[in-house]
Parts: structure tokens; C-alpha cells; sequence
């Protein structure tokens, strides 16, 4: 299975650069990760990172193989992935939000409130959207969530099915 880091969002300069979208935190994170697969429409091609960095407000990064502004667009659109077995461990209680998504969400009472959609961020904590009878947002703290299994897929919560 691969995991997201972002999305390459536009060409920079004449040499090939790109503009990144990145998911990762922090953000320059995603230079950590070598080689890169970028899905293109469907197709799936290995390319090698040779530089990234911060320009202005966004990301920028130099790909092996385009050497200029012309082949780098081509590239515009493609999402970023990785390998999941290349993402570090995670510790205890910790989960990647890929790994989050698609779980069933079970209340203490035995109720399935629906699947987790996706989660995002807050400021304050992150916060899963769980699509059932109806949507719900359930923050992703330890008040909220009693119990991650990811061998049942299932996420149990201390959440009243009428919220």
C-alpha cells in the first residue's frame, strides 16, 4: 500500500523545479523520504529527489530526469507517494492517519456510529469525520477515543450516538 506525502502543484524556474503541496508535518518533512513515486493519472513512476528546500511561503524540489521547466509541468498534478513500510514505527498509541481511515467507529454502548472518512487538523488536536446515518466530527483525543484496533478496524469512543 502507498501513503500520500502531497501533491507537486506547479513548475518553479527554468531548471526543472517543482512546487510542492505537502501533508506531511512539519511540512519539510517530506524531503526525508527518497525515492518518491509520483502517480501520474494512473501510472505509477520511481523518481529520485535530488534537492528540496523552503522557498518563500511553499516547497521546491529538483527530480531526477527534468532538467527543465517544460518536462518538470508534466509532472504538475501528480501526487506524492511512498511505500507505507518506508514510514518510520510508530510508538505506542500512535497511528498515521492513513492507517485511520476506512475504521469502523463503535461508541461504548455497542452502537456503530459509521467509518471514519478522514481526520484534520485544529490547531487544538485533530479530529475524525465519521460518515454514518449522518456526520460526525469526534476529536482524536484521549477523552473521545477509548480504543484503537487495527487488527478489528475498529476505533471504540466515549461519543452519545446523538451527536
Amino acid at each position: 500500500m502507498n501513503i500520500t506525502l502531497g501533491k507537486i502543484v506547479g513548475v518553479f524556474g527554468v531548471k526543472g523545479w517543482v512546487k510542492l503541496f505537502s501533508e506531511t508535518r512539519p511540512r519539510e518533512q517530506i524531503f526525508k523520504y527518497n525515492p518518491w513515486l509520483l502517480d501520474l493519472n494512473g501510472t505509477i513512476v520511481e523518481t529520485e529527489v535530488l534537492d528540496g528546500r523552503q522557498q518563500g511561503k511553499g516547497l521546491i524540489a529538483s527530480l531526477k530526469g527534468y532538467t527543465d521547466c517544460d518536462a518538470a509541468r508534466q509532472l504538475v498534478g501528480a501526487e506524492i507517494l511512498i511505500p507505507q513500510d518506508s514510514l518510520p514505527a510508530t510508538g505506542i498509541n500512535e497511528y498515521y492517519w492513513s492507517q485511520l481511515g476506512g475504521l469502523k467507529v463503535v461508541n461504548q454502548q455497542g452502537i456503530e456510529l459509521g467509518v471514519v472518512s478522514h481526520l484534520f487538523e485544529t490547531g487544538a488536536n485533530d479530529v475524525l469525520v465519521v460518515k454514518g446515518d449522518k456526520e460526525r466530527l469526534i476529536p482524536f483525543t484521549e477523552f473521545a477515543v477509548v480504543e484503537v484496533d487495527l487488527d478489528s478496524k475498529k476505533i471504540i469512543v466515549d461519543w452519545d450516538e446523538d451527536f
